[in-house]
């Protein structure tokens, strides 16, 4: 696309400034597109105050609960808006294993990874019935690979003010199937989610056979949303209970990563 030039009587000839103060109020994705457009715009559109609003306000905290420490991230980027950029495309492992953080590339809303490791899984400690093992397709130390299980569940948590405000969000659980095999069909799973332990949703699915709710990630794992839920914010350390998630008997193969959250209909 040709960029266009601007006549000085048109917003182009505002103050470098004030189209910064203008382009922070929009989105990520607007402020590209205005870069794109004209070539006044660029220089305010990549400032470093544009790009400081779209990063969360405790972005200096998440970054120093990376495993790696914060220098090895902030070495490796010049401007707020390579840091943007590196954070929306490389997830960094923080919590000591436990989380990866990212940021959704057009919104700046925060999306976690929860790993199996994260998860309470009934069993998850027998090796008759779950095994954990290292995986060259994930981050995380490992992974949870169930073997035989009369009976299937997992629960995950997550305090909502770690998470965007204003923000419908999504939990996915990602998982593969080893060896091809798929025994899950007609086996129903129930799956629920509530506030500060109390439930306040419930509802059935077929994990292999609900091609609505079934996706293949460009990371080769597969992932089915389990619900979503509204973040207002500003509530006093709300737990919200993502999934608890029953049923699936005496089924083998299935390996679990962990429990992605992030804005609804965000990839």
């Amino acid at each position: 696309m040709a960029v266009k030039r601007c006549h000085t009587t048109t917003i182009c000839g505002l103050p470098e400034d004030c189209l910064a103060n203008v382009f922070a109020l929009t989105t990520p994705k607007d402020v590209c597109r205005f870069s794109a457009v004209a070539s006044t715009f660029r220089s305010a559109a990549d400032s470093d105050g544009v790009w400081e609003r779209f990063l969360p306000s405790d972005y200096r905290d998440i970054i120093s609960r990376s495993i790696d420490g914060p220098d090895s991230l902030l070495r490796q980027v010049q401007s707020k808006k390579d840091l943007y950029l590196r954070l929306s495309d490389h997830p960094i492992i923080i919590d000591s294993g436990l989380k990866s953080f990212k940021l959704d590339k057009w919104s700046g809303k925060k999306c976690y990874m929860l790993p199996a490791r994260d998860l309470y899984i009934v069993w998850g400690d027998k090796r008759r019935y779950w095994l954990w093992a290292s995986h060259t397709k994930t981050s995380f130390s490992d992974v949870a690979q169930l073997r035989n299980v009369c009976w299937f569940e997992i629960v995950c948590s997550i305090n909502t003010n770690m998470l965007s405000f204003d923000t419908n969000y999504a939990a996915y659980l990602v998982f593969k199937i080893k060896s091809g095999r798929y025994e899950f069909y007609h086996q129903p799973a129930e799956v629920s989610g509530g506030i500060n332990g109390l439930e306040v949703e419930k509802d059935s699915f077929y994990l292999e056979n609900d091609t609505e709710l079934l996706k293949r990630r460009e990371d080769g794992w597969m992932e089915f949303e389990l619900g979503e839920y509204f973040v207002k914010g500003g509530e006093d350390d709300t737990e919200m209970s993502l999934l608890e998630m029953k049923g699936l008997r005496s089924k083998s193969d299935l390996v679990i990563q962990g429990v992605e959250i992030r804005p609804k209909e965000c990839i």
